[in-house]
């Protein structure tokens, strides 16, 4: 039987809405019960209250016949008002109070008579009172007087009347409460009994037949009472023991094949792994690829193999390494067009090619691999990206299938050394580019320095030489004094590269390079230095610290050459976001306005400087005024990892 879906849900949720309804019924009818009866109390009390405003009213009067006065007349008038209200409200009742109008009809008709003996009889001798003369009032207050009694009667008959409503009401809700208590009772007696026959009972054999299961009786069965959810529960723990007992006969087989599937994966990571981290070696490519195929070669027990790297220029593959492959073959297949053989196919459309040499396929031409006697041969491609790099083969000299799974390893291995080639190529070419990037910065650092201080000596020579040719040997003495502060300039400039230089290779961090800097140019210059470090955090890039090592240095050669000071103070300031470096003399100092359109050493030093921080992301800003001594601020984010070394 097909299960029925929510047939349990929809069961339950239809006993327990039908107890809930009866419940809610209940329960609202004994609210308005209890509003009526709130009511009635409240009407009872403003009947009462009606007794008193009579006997009241007849005070009022009788003080009013006594000591006339309008403060009494209009006290009179406002009790005659609220008795009025109060007559009404009785008959319409106000459910905002609430206050319930009269139930039955012998508290209608008492009310009746009231209102009729009031408006027929007291009201109007009330009336006939506050407009009548003060010798008159005597007389109609003695008339009002006798009926005054008869009337308070009725208002007593219309309260006890009253007060019988409210307790026949009052018994009547004892009797529901009662009621509601037994069917609550009751109704919870069912809808337990309903909820253990529909849930408990189904769940205790379902728990039984689970214990039984566990003990393995896989025999047991279930009961199937119905065709709800838990009806389809027990099927299903049928359907389930079923299977388990037919799965429990092939268990061992099933264990078997899942172990030897385990095995085979786990030395697919092995070889994946080993494989990796050969790959990861700092090596040579051509090394990198003997290294590759001598592992895998071993590892998937293939008798021979090659690695060839393709070459884009001349659209032909190179044979790197081989291993296993005759001098024949190697003199034939050294070299390969795209288009002569099955590897130039599998370069051109990166699928792989595996296959037997009885049935070779229609794109091997040269039959290398049958006239070597191989059964098996295999090719995959080695790419990077998308970019296709080379491919490599294995050959197996006797039928060897080649499983998906191996398939997919040797795929993946293919993409392994596509990355490692990548990333040697990659190596070498920074390699290069840093050499070449040194080589630049080196031959700026001299055309910077030496190379004009040469210009100024070939200038200075060319007068001594134009000096001598006409006697003047005056000029000759001066130019030649000039010559040899010249050549004193250029020889402290190369020695200031040279030091430049070895505090790079030295050093091991900033403040040690700077520290040895500091105390390199006191001991030359004889100016006194000062170091100062503010705050603490990580070392920066490397090249970054170089740069920063550099720009100090040209700082304290300008310092040297220009400033005439007798100290230098430089600061180390590291904060969260950022580095900064302060170097300050007290010099001359120089006009920074005018400094552009200067030509002079200063100029050139400043605008390496100002190279060097825009090369690491920094700013570097010069404070200076003539008299008063120089500031150099160089700010460096300490978010910038990059920078390019000298």
């Amino acid at each position: 039987m097909q299960v029925n879906p929510g047939k349990l849900s929809r069961k339950i949720a239809g006993t327990l809405a039908a107890f809930l309804l009866v419940l809610a019924g209940a329960i609202g009818l004994t609210l308005m019960i209890s509003w009526q009866l709130e009511g009635a109390a409240a009407a009872i009390n403003d009947a009462g209250s009606q007794r008193m405003r009579s006997y009241q009213i007849a005070l009022l009067m009788a003080r009013a016949v006594a000591l006339p006065g309008a403060a009494l007349d209009q006290r009179i008038a406002g009790e005659v008002q609220t008795f009025d209200t109060v007559l009404q409200q009785l008959s319409n009742g106000d459910p905002s109070r609430p206050l319930a109008s009269p139930r039955n009809d012998q508290v209608r008709q008492l009310l009746h008579e009231v209102e009729q003996v009031w408006q027929r009889e007291l009201r109007p001798e009330i009336g006939a009172f506050l407009v009548a003369v003060p010798s008159e009032r005597a007389f109609i207050l003695g008339r009002f007087n006798l009926q005054l009694e008869p009337f308070v009667e009725r208002i007593d008959d219309l309260v006890l009347a009253m007060e019988r409503g409210y307790a026949q009401d009052t018994a009547r809700l004892r009797t529901i409460l009662g009621l509601l208590a037994l069917f609550a009772l009751i109704g919870t007696v069912l809808v337990i009994r309903i909820l253990i026959r529909l849930v408990v009972w189904p769940i205790g054999e379902l728990n039984t037949g689970m214990e039984r299961m566990t003990g393995n009786d896989l025999a047991v069965r279930l009961p199937e009472h119905s065709d709800d959810e838990l009806g389809g529960l027990a099927r299903g723990f049928n359907q389930m023991a079923d299977h388990l007992q037919a799965m429990y006969a092939t268990l061992e087989e099933r264990v078997a094949a899942e172990t030897r599937s385990l095995e085979q994966r786990n030395r697919e990571l092995g070889i994946l792994y080993a494989a990796t981290s050969l790959l990861a070696e700092q090596v040579q490519v051509e090394t990198l690829c003997q290294g590759f195929l001598d592992y895998i070669k071993s590892a998937l027990g293939a008798d021979a193999g090659a690695v060839r790297l393709y070459m884009p220029d001349s659209q032909k593959l190179y044979l790197v390494t081989h291993e296993g492959l005759s001098e024949q073959f190697v003199a034939r297949e050294n070299e390969l067009n795209c288009g002569e053989c099955l590897c130039g196919e599998v370069i051109q459309s990166g699928r792989q090619a595996v296959f037997n040499t009885v049935n070779p396929p229609p794109g091997m031409l040269l039959r290398s691999c049958i006239r070597e006697g191989f059964a098996t041969a295999t090719a995959f491609s080695i790419v990077h990206g998308k970019q296709r790099l080379g491919v490599y083969n294995l050959y197996y000299r006797q039928t060897r299938p080649i499983s998906s799974q191996e398939r997919n390893l040797l795929e993946t291995l293919g993409q392994h050394l596509g990355v490692a080639i990548e990333n040697q190529r990659l190596k070498s070419r920074e390699m290069e580019l840093a050499v070449s990037e040194e080589r630049n910065l080196l031959a700026q650092e001299l055309h910077d320095s030496i190379a004009q201080g040469l210009a100024f000596l070939n200038i200075q020579v060319q007068l001594l030489q134009d000096s001598l040719h006409k006697g003047r040997y005056d000029e000759a003495l001066q130019t030649v004094g000039q010559l040899r502060e010249g050549v004193q300039e250029s020889y402290d400039d190369v020695r200031e590269l040279l030091v430049h230089f070895r505090t790079r290779l030295l050093q091991s961090d900033l403040d040690s390079a700077l520290t040895s800097a500091l105390e390199k140019f006191e001991g030359q210059t004889g100016i006194a230095t000062c170091f100062e470090r503010i705050g603490t955090g990580a070392p920066l890039a490397p090249a970054n610290e170089i740069q920063i090592m550099h720009i100090v240095q040209e700082s304290l050669s300008n310092i040297r050459k220009h400033a005439k000071a007798k100290s230098v103070h430089l600061t180390v300031r590291r904060e969260p976001a950022r580095t900064e470096i302060e170097v300050r003399d007290d010099g001359i100092g120089f006009d920074t306005e005018n400094e552009p359109n200067v030509r002079s050493e200063r100029h050139v030093g400043l605008k390496i400087m100002r190279e060097r921080a825009h090369r690491v992301g920094g700013e570097l800003r010069i404070v200076s005024s003539i008299g008063v001594g120089s500031r150099l601020l160089l700010s460096l984010p300490r978010e910038t990892k990059e920078g390019v070394g000298v």
